[in-house]
């Protein structure tokens, strides 16, 4: 997923200068429509507010499934609005 975000204080150890920022985020879920909640779950949970467009790319997971929903390899790209 790519999602166009703004970044607060990061929690967790997540690096970014705060402002407008894209995400990008592998999240496992049972389909599309519950990675595109999942961003805004995850968001809350770790400092930043997803305020735009997002983008969801169906692929094979590079983690295995779990019992529930999850990110991994999350990744910030600061831009000057």
């Amino acid at each position: 997923m790519i999602a166009d975000d703004v970044v607060g204080e990061l929690k967790d150890g997540f690096e970014c200068s705060q402002g407008a920022a894209y995400i990008g985020i592998k999240i496992w879920t049972s389909n599309a429509d519950e990675s595109a909640d999942m961003i805004k779950v995850i968001g809350a949970q770790i400092g930043f507010e997803v305020t735009g467009k997002i983008e969801v790319f169906v692929a094979e997971p590079i983690e295995p499934p779990g019992n529930n929903p999850y990110g991994y390899d999350i990744q910030f790209t600061p831009y000057a609005r």
